[in-house]
């Protein structure tokens, strides 16, 4: 179990983030891909509110990534291109969760997915732990 820090500390996100990434990555013949999609999705929306919240930006509670990312841009965080493409996470959070509203996801569209929010993940580490080495 990691070390639990208060709401506004971004490291609470990251463990919030790393836990939705293990849950994602927890497959089960059980388990929807959807499903683990959603958690992809969350790993990486949540590590993108931890940098909001290093950067001393209030943010909306929603699931657009490319939203929040435009936010952490205009605050002069450097993205690189390979978190600018966890945007194709968004709809993991709302149109995939519900039977009907978009084609069942795919074996490769998964691994795509936690591959994205991996590499989130770890972006958001490294640059909170270079702010935080900082103080």
């Amino acid at each position: 179990m990691p070390e639990r820090h208060p709401p506004e500390d971004p490291r609470e996100w990251l463990n919030r983030a790393r836990s939705n990434l293990a849950l994602a990555r927890a497959g089960s013949p059980d388990v929807y891909l959807e499903d683990l999609c959603f958690n992809a999705q969350q790993a990486a929306e949540k590590a993108i509110k931890a940098l909001l919240i290093q950067h001393n930006i209030e943010f909306p509670y929603v699931h657009d990534l490319s939203k929040l990312l435009t936010l952490l841009e205009g605050a002069g965080q450097e993205i690189p291109e390979s978190a600018k493409q966890a945007e194709r996470l968004t709809r993991f959070a709302v149109f995939t969760r519900y039977p009907g509203i978009s084609p069942p996801v795919t074996q490769e569209e998964y691994e795509e997915a936690v591959l994205l929010a991996e590499e989130v993940l770890r972006w958001a580490q490294r640059v909170i732990e270079r702010g935080c080495s900082a103080t």
